[in-house]
């Protein structure tokens, strides 16, 4: 008899009738949490994760919201979309059907534009028109916008805030921005305002006369002669346009502090779930027990671990004649050597599964002292072929959180 080929841990449901019985995976978090936040590294298949919980999500009923930054554009086809914008577009039933995918609830996808989201912020904040429409019209403001460092990561939370009281939705996943610090967004709300409230700009607000003209007269000796220093450098116009931004943003400082402090509060409420996201690569492992440290620092949960890209760890494999012996039987048509290079095929990629294993023995240890936390663990494996298709993520949503009463 030829040995058995042992599936990966947690592989797919039609691999393992088990695992289906006892393995529920992500499907709690899915059931019970109003915000899920996908986090990882850059290259883990963080924004292929987030979709397939969200489809996931919608197989067993939700109105999803899935949130992205900057989208693989071979998901948005798997989606049937030409490419994701910054409007919501609820992918059409007749997709799904098309998959064989029965998803009773609807998944509606979005990216997310960072400026946009900053002017609806301030918006919202400013205590005039035309106060909104003089920091809209700002160069500094419109620098600040689109490219500070920080500003990505806040509007990323901020538009997560407002959509999670959105009725039309009953659960919103996050993409996390793709930043050389996966946990930025952490800090962002806070980093912002310290930017908005700090000595210099107290410098400029103490400046900017009601006139509306910079007096550096009204500033101490040596603050005065720093910014005649800068003037020089940069034109006394660009020093103008910074007071008038700032004494503008004086204005609604008080409320952004409020909506940042909420932001961050709300972060770390019990409708929130965070999924870290890695690969069984050694680096990889090591950002990701940093970042479930950093949570921990923030008196954060970590819900759940995602490894993606697994190789699985055969059994006893059979030998080449048996495998010849199967091929004859077969309709394949396979040439001369086949069975050889199969039984080869099979043992490098059973090599690579052992390799994956010890790689992820630190993340396993960790798992260990998070388990009285409830934390879980699921591997997904490494697929043979691209996921271009809702079928494809179908089966990634299956091994994340797979369905009730599948069949084995």
């Amino acid at each position: 008899m030829p040995g058995s080929l042992a599936p990966p841990r947690n592989s797919p449901p039609a691999a393992d009738a088990s695992l289906q019985a006892d393995h529920a995976g992500l499907a709690p978090l899915l059931a019970s949490r109003r915000v899920i936040l996908c986090v990882g590294c850059g290259g883990v298949g963080k924004t292929t994760t987030t979709a397939a919980l969200g489809l996931a999500a919608a197989r067993r009923g939700k109105r999803v919201l899935c949130l992205t930054i900057d989208p693989a554009r071979r998901l948005s086809q798997s989606l049937g979309l030409e490419e994701m914008t910054t409007e919501a577009q609820t992918i059409e039933p007749a997709r799904f059907a098309r998959a064989g995918v029965d998803v009773p609830g609807s998944m509606t996808v979005m990216m997310l534009d960072t400026k946009s989201t900053f002017d609806g912020l301030v918006a919202s904040l400013a205590p005039t028109p035309e106060q909104r429409d003089r920091i809209l019209g700002n160069v500094l403001y419109k620098y600040i916008s689109t490219s500070l460092a920080g500003t990505q990561e806040y509007m990323a939370m901020e538009k997560l805030y407002a959509v999670r009281s959105d009725p039309s939705y009953d659960l919103v996943l996050l993409d996390t921005p793709p930043t050389a610090n996966a946990l930025d967004f952490l800090d962002a709300p806070e980093r912002l305002v310290g930017a908005i409230d700090g000595a210099a700009t107290r410098w400029f607000v103490q400046a900017f006369q009601s006139s509306g003209k910079l007096s550096l007269n009204l500033l101490a000796r040596s603050t005065a002669a720093v910014l005649r220093g800068i003037g020089k450098l940069t034109g006394s116009g660009f020093l103008e346009q910074i007071a008038a931004f700032i004494s503008e943003m004086n204005a609604v400082f008080g409320g952004w502090k409020q909506r940042a402090d909420a932001v961050a509060s709300a972060l770390r409420g019990p409708d929130v779930a965070y999924v870290l996201v890695t690969t069984p690569d050694p680096l990889c492992v090591r950002e990701v027990l940093y970042f479930a440290d950093r949570l921990r620092e923030q008196q954060m949960r970590r819900d759940a671990f995602v490894v993606n890209r697994v190789h699985p760890v055969y059994g006893a494999l059979p030998g080449v004649g048996e495998i010849a012996a199967a091929l004859d039987g077969s309709s394949l048509g396979l040439a001369s050597g086949a069975a050889a290079r199969l039984l080869q095929a099979a043992k490098d990629e059973s090599r690579m599964g052992k390799l994956d294993q010890l790689n992820l023995i630190a993340l396993e240890a960790a798992l260990e002292d998070e388990q009285s936390a409830g934390s879980v663990r699921v591997d997904v494996p490494a697929f043979p072929y691209d996921i271009h298709d809702v079928a494809g993520l179908a089966r990634i949503a299956d091994v994340l959180a797979p369905q009730p009463g599948a069949a084995g």
